[in-house]
């Protein structure tokens, strides 16, 4: 049986990593593994090892606890907040435009976005 931590680090590898734009075979390649086994990891099928999450946390330049993000500390389960595909590419197209002022004022209408939508909820 998968267990949830394994989970929940596999996903966080897998938001790094889609964040970066990189792929899985590129990924594995430099960690020496196959892309098989990265995608076990990602889906959480595969225990990361500590020397591996090691490597993996300076590849995707993120700390170690990145992987453990959001995961729950109490023993009554909470959802972690985890980016989907879509959102991680939203990440990276924000990420690769190169004018500061482009980004910032995006980045702004965001927040206005999500502002409104908590306020009106």
């Amino acid at each position: 049986m998968v267990h949830p931590v394994d989970i929940h680090v596999g996903k966080k590898i897998r938001e790094a990593r889609l964040v970066r734009g990189l792929t899985q075979s590129g990924v594995a390649k430099l960690l020496g593994l196959s892309f098989q086994q990265l995608q076990k990891y990602e889906t959480g099928y595969n225990r990361v090892s500590a020397s591996k999450m090691f490597e993996l946390s300076q590849m995707l330049e993120v700390p170690p606890a990145y992987f453990f993000e959001g995961l729950a500390t109490s023993v009554e389960p909470t959802a972690p907040v985890i980016m989907d595909d879509q959102t991680a590419k939203a990440v990276l197209a924000l990420t690769s435009i190169q004018d500061e002022k482009v980004k910032t004022h995006l980045r702004s209408m965001i927040h206005e976005i999500a502002s409104c939508e908590a306020v009106a909820s």
